[in-house]
């Protein structure tokens, strides 16, 4: 009887081992099929568009339609002053929602908005063009960078709200309790304890946000709608990377193709530095933790 249940007990053992295994090397191939996907873009765009990358290309102004040249310097710069108006958009919105439904998870409310945060995160950008078309673009009678800010911002506000909570959530209850019982307001607390012991966290959501919105076309073509010159006012349409890229790439003009590659390029790199700029903010909070 003990010999059959150790010979049992072997082979469950046996078969548990090999379906780990196999588990194991499954998940190593999914593993590796995400890494070639992204090194065969990654490939791609190098190839087509490194060729067209010059020192003209980030400083000199798009030329006129058939004429070959010319670079994506407005489209560049409007793109970060796009991203900028969108933090000014997102991040309070999304931060302060976040620290609401981390604090006050318990009442209905905060029920209610994390459930339309989740929903928000669903929605499709060109949804966010429209909305911002219909309540800044029609108003105001024009396109402009506000516009485009104010539709970007919108994007990030679910992301933002949903990974402040989080992060704000897994600061230790002791330092609530520490800042309440030296007489401490709540504001106090949040703003003095809670929010500085979890920047690290917050700040990277709102860089993944941000690479997030950064290649963003459809929301802009009924926002920003673009420009082929130096934006001069916030009030007044503005360039944009992905935009640039659309209107060369759906062009007859070999050569605006070939930019349209180089910007796509160039999209890529700087999605890449702000997710490397969000690991650096999770790594040197970490050491900084571990150092206190």
């Amino acid at each position: 009887m003990k010999d059959l249940v150790l010979k049992s007990f072997d082979a469950t053992r046996l078969r548990r081992e090999i379906w780990d295994k196999v588990m194991v090397v499954v998940l190593f191939l999914c593993a590796a099929c995400v890494l070639f996907i992204l090194f065969i873009i990654l490939w791609h765009l190098i190839a087509r568009g490194l060729s067209s990358l010059n020192p003209a290309f980030f400083t000199h102004l798009p030329k006129a339609v058939g004429e070959s040249g010319g670079g994506m310097a407005n489209a560049i710069i409007g793109t970060f002053v796009l991203l900028l108006l969108a933090v000014g958009v997102g991040v309070p919105l999304g931060l302060g929602a976040g620290v609401y439904l981390s604090e006050y998870a318990h009442q209905r409310f905060a029920q209610t908005v994390r459930f339309m945060t989740d929903v928000l995160n669903g929605v499709p950008s060109i949804v966010f063009g429209i909305f911002s078309y219909t309540v800044c673009v029609l108003p105001m009678k024009s396109f402009s960078a506000v516009s485009g800010g104010f539709a970007l911002g919108l994007m990030m506000i679910p992301m933002i709200t949903r990974t402040s909570e989080q992060f704000v959530k897994m600061v230790p209850h002791q330092l609530r309790e520490a800042g309440l019982a030296l007489g401490l307001p709540k504001w106090r607390v949040i703003t003095g304890i809670i929010l500085p012991s979890a920047i690290g966290g917050i700040m990277t959501g709102i860089m993944v946000a941000l690479a997030r919105v950064a290649g963003e076309t459809a929301p802009l073509l009924f926002t920003a709608f673009g420009n082929l010159h130096y934006t001069q006012s916030l009030m007044q349409p503005i360039a944009a990377i992905p935009l640039q890229i659309f209107n060369y790439a759906v062009s007859p003009y070999s050569d605006w193709h070939r930019q349209a590659w180089a910007g796509a390029l160039v999209l890529i790199v700087i999605v890449f530095i702000i997710n490397i700029w969000a690991q650096y903010f999770v790594y040197s909070r970490k050491r900084w933790s571990a150092g206190k």
